[in-house]
């Protein structure tokens, strides 16, 4: 096949996007519970030009104020973002995305993480025999929520007559990978059964990349072939966990900022080919030349790469990508001493959704899941660094105060290379996390053309309700106009896309009223959404379905979704009816309602005695009660938990006006942690502030109002689950044992399990 090489950008170049996305990236979920003892420097300490990140300026900016993001969404002038969805197919379990081969049979191919590609033939009938079948191929994935799996795949794009498709997913730990780490993901060409183009010969397989993953989170795991160069794209996420540091990552700076690491990097290699334009030579800098200084710790003798590639055997190397033949410059920050030449761009947390315009300049679209505050979608440029760790969006990060970004942090990474904008930034009130999607190309909503479709998973991660949102490019984008060089792109000086809801015919609250999964295009051009039920791969469920994007005068309504109504007697036998995903406020004091009972053991147990004794702070550091629910001596005191209040700016928050509530740790509750997950908290070298967000909401909850809720948003961004029944309050797995200690700024209730962040 010719290719046609496109160069769509020219930069310094120099030799990780993460989590949703991929399985949904969930920004506040870090996988496996796994410190690490690798030293952490701080990129605040590298020299440089250095700028405010915050973009107000931009068309769309989330700003930044009081510790929380709010999201201006904009309207565009004479157009009308309204779209029906018709249901084509169901049944499935975690639908990731769907495609189509140019093969001429109209034929789409869905793709659900636990394992399977089902076919939907132009009638909407599923085929019941998969056609790719890799459920005894991948590892085991966690019902309810899980990043691994199978996470996509691509139809080369002369399907038509070498029948080849190539999948990504997430395969049990290889021998060769380090010991306890979570998977080995493959990517792997097929080929189509010569006798049945209906199923794949599964004994085709030819593994082109083995890369090892120390956390289950952050695969990233996108396939796609550019219908501009014809060039197979992999995105991958930057290792998992948290903040891109830990296990495998690299000290100081983390894999995606480091070139020579396979993580956080968008791949591109040739498929039809197996030269290599030349090995690229490695050209180490002198003390002399180094400019900046980052504190890493760089071992004499690194381990050997965690990832097996085979170029030059079994696919080639593109002439253009950025790092074949000349090498930059390499700092003794990176790991190792050559990049790979399969690097495109790098600078990545969990690119989860990757997609190609199929119209206009064939332009690549990332949707990149953030982690606690601000979630981004980029438009990929050769060579480009799109600064993750630095910074989430435009925003500078800093590891260890994810949720107080500085005001300003170094523009460009280690090599002076601009770090390069999204058109896209929004905050966590919209939803837990974006998912890319594509720019409309079809003919059934005219209005749409040339705007890019994508939304978010949903704003509670128990309860599915995404939402879709729709951008509309700057004036020029239309005419094939890219950017030449990165300059334009850099936050002081990108101008966002303008963005705006979809309203959705025949759905409530303009929302999906499920989790949304992905999208995907037919050979038509026509676009389609996935949803589930679910947010996970449960094999017990089958919730998942495929949308059709119609006019919104012609759609199939679909089913209702079930709002139960529960009544709550207060007070003045009051009654209102509240959502499930609803979480209101109860006044303190309010009596428990009918679905929530307050358990017999804390109706005798409350003996404090503490009734509105000034701000929480002062509440906690006072309380000293008698009930017995542990065997320790201070098995009713909060002093360790208010002394890491103490130790950050969230003790002068919670000495404000509020109302917040507090589920406080007992010092029984962390006399009962593992040590060596227990003292990096208490001695602030890990996350400590983002675990004491996670233990605070906005609002008064007394025990009546937590039975009226499931689900309740965290300071830090992430959710807790509530389940309220006759015997105890559970808040995620810690039970209330001290209830109700009232303040003049919110309540306190006290539990028996310090709560992690998932990921912790």
């Amino acid at each position: 096949m010719t290719k046609v090489t496109l160069v769509i950008a020219s930069l310094l170049v120099l030799a990780l996007v993460a989590g949703a996305g991929a399985q949904v990236g969930l920004s506040n979920t870090s996988g496996t519970n796994e410190s690490s003892n690798q030293t952490i420097g701080s990129m605040q300490n590298v020299t440089g030009n250095a700028t405010d990140l915050t973009n107000a300026g931009s068309m769309l900016a989330a700003a930044f104020e009081n510790n929380a993001s709010r999201t201006n969404l904009t309207t565009t002038p004479s157009f009308t973002a309204e779209i029906g969805l018709e249901l084509v197919a169901g049944n499935f379990t975690s639908p990731m995305m769907v495609t189509s081969p140019d093969d001429g049979t109209g034929r789409l191919f869905v793709v659900d993480q636990i394992g399977v590609v089902k076919i939907v033939d132009p009638n909407g009938t599923v085929f019941p025999e998969p056609f790719l079948d890799l459920r005894g191929n991948l590892a085991d994935l966690s019902p309810t929520y899980d990043e691994r799996g199978l996470l996509s795949i691509a139809f080369h794009p002369d399907y038509r007559t070498n029948g080849k498709v190539y999948a990504f997913y997430s395969a049990p730990l290889r021998p060769e990978a380090p010991e306890g780490w979570s998977c080995t993901n493959h990517i792997s060409e097929f080929q189509v059964d010569p006798g049945n183009p209906n199923t794949v010969n599964m004994t085709s397989e030819k593994v082109l990349m083995y890369i090892d993953k120390p956390y289950q989170n952050h695969n990233g795991g996108q396939l796609a072939f550019s219908p501009a160069d014809g060039y197979l794209y992999i995105s991958l996420g930057d290792g998992g966990k948290a903040n891109d540091v830990g296990n495998g990552h690299t000290p100081g700076i983390g894999n995606a900022q480091d070139l020579t690491k396979i993580y956080g990097k968008i791949l591109r290699i040739d498929v039809d080919s197996t030269s290599t334009g030349g090995m690229p030579q490695p050209t180490m800098t002198t003390a002399a030349n180094q400019t900046r200084n980052a504190s890493v710790n760089r071992p004499e003798n690194p381990p050997e790469p965690t990832w097996t590639t085979f170029a030059g055997s079994l696919y080639g190397i593109p002439t253009d990508n950025p790092f074949v033949g000349a090498q930059p410059e390499i700092l003794d920050t990176y790991a190792y001493k050559t990049v790979l030449p399969e690097v495109y761009a790098y600078g990545f947390r969990n690119p989860a959704y990757m997609a190609f315009d199929s119209g206009g300049n064939n332009a690549l679209f990332i949707g990149e899941a953030g982690q606690n505050l601000f979630e981004e979608v980029d438009v990929v440029l050769n060579g480009g660094n799109y600064g993750w760790h630095i910074r989430e969006g435009t925003h500078c990060f800093d590891p260890n105060a994810t949720t107080a970004p500085g005001k300003s942090c170094n523009i460009p990474g280690l090599q002076g290379e601009p770090l390069i904008g999204p058109i896209f930034e929004g905050g966590h009130d919209l939803g837990v996390v974006v998912v890319g999607g594509n720019v409309y190309r079809g003919t059934a909503v005219t209005g749409l053309q040339g705007r890019y479709i994508f939304g978010y998973w949903s704003d509670s991660r128990t309860v599915g309700n995404g939402t879709l949102l729709v951008a509309t490019p700057p004036t020029g984008w239309a005419e094939g106009a890219l950017p030449q060089t990165a300059a334009s792109l850099t936050p002081e000086e990108n101008a966002m896309w303008d963005v705006q809801t979809v309203n959705i015919t025949a759905r409530n609250n303009e929302t999906l009223g499920a989790f949304l999964r992905g999208f995907g295009e037919d050979t038509n051009q026509d676009m389609y959404v996935l949803t589930n039920d679910v947010g996970g791969p449960d094999n017990s469920t089958s919730t998942g379905k495929l949308w059709k994007i119609v006019p919104p005068t012609a759609v199939t309504p679909a089913p209702a979704t079930a709002t139960p109504t529960v009544t709550q007697t207060a007070a003045g036998n009051q009654t209102q009816n509240m959502t499930e995903n609803q979480t209101g406020t109860m006044a303190a004091g309010g009596g428990m309602g009918a679905g929530a009972i307050l358990p017999t053991s804390l109706r005798s147990q409350n003996t404090s005695g503490n009734n509105s004794a000034g701000n929480i702070m002062g509440v906690l550091a006072s309380t000293e009660t008698s009930i017995p629910i542990e065997e320790s001596p201070a098995f009713g005191n909060f002093t360790l938990f208010t002394g890491l209040l103490q130790s950050t700016w969230i003790a002068a928050t919670l000495e404000g006006q509020g109302p917040y509530t507090v589920f406080a740790p007992t010092d029984a509750a962390f006399d009962r942690m593992d040590p060596d997950l227990r003292e990096p908290i208490l001695n602030g070298s890990a996350n400590s502030t983002d675990i004491v967000l996670y233990h605070i909401v906005n609002g008064s909850y007394t025990l009546a109002g937590l039975g009226n809720v499931s689900t309740l948003r965290t300071l830090q961004g992430g959710n807790l689950t509530v389940n309220a029944t006759s015997a105890a309050v559970m808040v995620n797995n810690a039970t209330v044992a001290i209830p109700e200690l009232f303040a003049d700024n919110g309540v306190i209730q006290g539990i028996d399990t310090v709560l992690l962040p998932p990921g912790t």
